[in-house]
């Protein structure tokens, strides 16, 4: 996905390193400081770099030896002036020590970025996955 010449997929790579290196300040550093983050698990939403720092801090922390490998695909992007809108899909996929696969979901992800100075910023973040109406589940696989 790396595109030198699409700045926003230049997010979504350093967003993959970040993950897979848990990496705390490089993660949050593609963020403002202002950014709103609807996320999927346990709270309704995550308002400015304190509550967001201390979200990925738990997350990164929580996985132990494991990783985590992102893969976003059907990356679509607008960009007018200095704000721009991407939407993907996105899947996690937890790795042991030695590389083995040992989960993955899916998610939908759909984020909105300002530009400030020459970088770009995610202001507000928002993922999801659906819900089956007969069950009220969580649909963690795209298909």
């Amino acid at each position: 996905m790396n595109q030198p010449d699409n700045p926003i997929l230049q997010v979504l790579d350093a967003y993959k390193a970040a993950v897979f290196a848990k990496d705390v300040d490089s993660f949050v550093a593609l963020y403002d400081q202002d950014v709103l983050a609807f996320d999927m698990w346990g709270v309704w939403s995550y308002n400015g770099m304190a509550a967001w720092r201390k979200m990925t801090a738990g997350w990164f922390g929580s996985l132990g030896t494991e990783r985590v490998i992102v893969d976003f695909s059907n990356a679509q992007t607008v960009v007018a002036a200095d704000l721009a809108v991407v939407h993907a899909f996105v899947t996690y996929t937890a790795i042991s020590a030695d590389g083995a696969t040992l989960r993955s979901l899916d998610n939908r992800l759909t984020a909105t970025l300002r530009q400030k100075g020459d970088q770009w910023k995610i202001t507000h973040q928002h993922t999801s996955s659906p819900i089956a109406p007969d069950t009220t589940k969580v649909i963690f696989k795209r298909e």
